[in-house]
């Protein structure tokens, strides 16, 4: 059963209407720009082309395209997600004088420099934005298959619902959705470059999206007596904490397998050696996080763990060009 909206909690004001550089400043950290994580994918599926492929002027403006079309879809994500965790109080527990180590700033809403109205009105605003930037993406890219259409189309729609309508993250597939959010941003795009998708691509899609999961998962663990408030079943929230640190360990321990796994399958011979810093990262993000009681610590070495593993994959690409795979 959803849970309803509890009564909507009032942003503080500000005493006086910020200016135009001050409220774009506003917008930007609604939109979360600094967080890069997911538009990391492109440049992935960008590496996995046939050199010849990578210079080709069609593959650069939809490349472009797809990242400004990705801008405004995280936008969307995030403005609506903001507005629930205003709404239910949950941002106001996990953002407020006691997580010090959190910064108000980057919540515009329960900081009172963008109101609730302008917040809904920025994240409309930027679904329309991105339906037709990754419209015109579709058109210029050298190949459309339908599938890597349909896959954006449904980062789109999923995005817009993740805390938002139909609220997915509320209804318990909150981890879901950040794996199969990195899979399509990575495969999509990828499909209008190549026309193809094969098991090569579709590790790295997977893999990928593991990334903003094994920092999200931090973050849920230090934001559990807000999200069970609102009833967010989060993992971290439905479990206990012995049960949230094995379920942490379980999917850093499938990250691995997959590596492994795809090196012995032959799918990908060269991850096991290349993506090795990454499971031994791993391994100290848990311990700094469920050993130490670093959570948040723990959190921010997943974010520079995700990017470190990207960069690898890019390597691993950029040097074997040519891995064999079934197209689909």
């Amino acid at each position: 059963m959803a849970p309803e909206d509890p009564p909507r909690t009032a942003a503080p004001r500000p005493l006086q209407r910020p200016a135009l550089p001050a409220k774009a400043g506003a917008y930007a950290r609604l939109a979360k720009l600094d967080i890069i994580d997911y538009y990391l994918g492109l440049l992935v599926a960008w590496s996995l082309l046939a050199p010849v492929e990578r210079t080709d002027p069609a593959v650069l403006a939809a490349l472009v395209l797809l990242l400004a079309g990705e801008l405004c879809m995280v936008a969307v994500m995030t403005s609506f997600d903001d507005v629930t965790g205003l709404r239910d109080g949950s941002d106001a527990a996990n953002y407020g004088p006691d997580a010090p180590r959190r910064k108000l700033v980057r919540k515009p809403l329960i900081a009172g420099t963008l109101s609730e109205a302008e917040a809904i009105r920025f994240g409309w605003a930027a679904a329309a934005a991105t339906a037709l930037i990754w419209g015109a993406a579709v058109a210029v890219a050298p190949h459309s298959p339908l599938w890597a259409v349909g896959a954006l189309a449904l980062c789109l729609v999923c995005s817009a619902q993740y805390s938002w309508g139909l609220k997915l993250s509320y209804h318990g597939w909150q981890e879901v959705f950040l794996v199969a959010l990195g899979v399509g941003l990575l495969a999509g795009p990828y499909g209008l470059l190549s026309g193809t998708l094969d098991a090569f691509v579709l590790v790295q899609g997977v893999l990928f999206g593991l990334g903003p999961l094994l920092f999200g998962v931090y973050s849920n663990t230090n934001d559990i007596p807000g999200d069970a408030r609102v009833h967010r079943p989060t993992v971290a929230v439905l479990t206990s904490p012995r049960g949230n640190a094995a379920f942490v360990a379980a999917v850093s321990a499938a990250e691995a397998a997959i590596i492994v796994g795809a090196a012995v399958a032959g799918v990908a011979p060269w991850f096991a050696l290349a993506l090795s810093p990454v499971v031994a990262l791993r391994a100290l993000q848990w311990t700094i996080g469920f050993v130490r009681g670093d959570i948040l610590r723990a959190r921010n070495l997943g974010i520079r763990i995700h990017r470190v593993a990207v960069a690898l994959l890019i390597a691993v690409n950029l040097a074997h060009p040519l891995v064999p795979g079934a197209s689909l």
